[in-house]
């Protein structure tokens, strides 16, 4: 039975997934379908249209992200849908990124109970438990993890990019014909989250609005004083490019204060597997011969 239960949640857990992995291509399919017959449907026939995604799996996903929000109340919608935007996940959203976590602790839970069942004893309770754990923790760590790694890639793509506004700015271009030269140029976490904030400055938003959503995206200290100094710049009336050389100098030096201190920090590093795996078998080829002379001797 306990069999029976995991390959059905484990199915549906797959189906669940491509659900939500093919969710972006289907909006846009159905936005194209609203726009074709706008103007020709009744509001009845559009509510009989609707797709089993958001007849089931929507109501689904809420009432799933409701209970992970109950389970965890330090969390906010708002801040998870920071987190996922910092790695790159525009498509997914705060409810979806729930429910999934939700659904992998589930599985993880009755599979585990599979395995405890099989081994028996003690196993009953550390399976569930251990692998319950690991398919709700594991989701936030991959997330959490992207994040991280796209904001240390900015950060070394930072000093490179200002250059190159600072360059733009000072040959007569304006900032967003800067950015826009830059993205065309330039490839990379910092360039799409540059794009992004063109994006949003070309629909309407304020450019001090939309930088502080970039340092929100990329929460590391060269972005925030980045777009600090350029929040300030544009409020004082200072020079761009003068402001973007001094960015791009300041940036370039953190970054080679950064890696010399990565460079101070390896040879500790290296310490502990050196003396793990490297002198034992130095140990055991030095000492070897040795040792079956002397047990030859003492057998004489």
């Amino acid at each position: 039975m306990l069999l029976v239960i995991a390959v059905a949640t484990l199915g549906f857990a797959a189906f669940f997934v491509f659900e939500l992995a093919s969710q972006p291509a289907r909006e846009r399919r159905e936005v194209l379908a609203r726009a074709s017959r706008y103007g020709r449907s009744r509001p009845q026939e559009a509510r009989e249209d609707l797709s089993f995604s958001r007849r089931a799996l929507k109501p689904l996903m809420a009432k799933s992200a409701q209970a992970m929000m109950k389970l965890n109340r330090r969390t906010s919608l708002e801040s998870l849908q920071w987190t996922l935007q910092g790695a790159g996940m525009r498509d997914v959203t705060s409810e979806a990124f729930l429910a999934a976590k939700g659904l992998c602790g589930g599985g993880g839970l009755l599979l585990g109970l599979l395995f405890g069942a099989m081994g028996g004893g003690a196993s009953l309770l550390l399976f569930p438990v251990g692998l319950g754990a690991l398919g709700y923790i594991a989701p936030g760590y991959i997330v959490n993890g992207r994040a991280r790694r796209r904001r240390e890639a900015a950060a070394c793509q930072l000093p490179d990019a200002l250059d190159l506004l600072a360059v733009s700015v000072e040959a007569g271009l304006s900032f967003d014909a800067a950015i826009n030269k830059l993205t065309q140029h330039m490839q990379g976490p910092l360039v799409e989250e540059l794009e992004l904030m063109l994006g949003e400055m070309r629909i309407g938003s304020g450019r001090p609005e939309a930088l502080k959503k970039l340092a929100q995206r990329l929460e590391t200290r060269e972005i925030s004083a980045f777009t600090r100094s350029l929040i300030q710049a544009d409020q004082l009336g200072i020079s761009l490019g003068r402001i973007l050389r001094v960015q791009a100098t300041d940036s370039r030096l953190k970054r080679q204060a950064a890696a010399e201190e990565k460079a101070a920090k390896a040879p500790i590093k290296m310490l502990f597997p050196t003396v793990l795996f490297i002198f034992p078998a130095m140990f055991v080829v030095i000492l070897g011969p040795a040792m079956l002379q002397l047990s030859k001797i003492l057998a004489f």
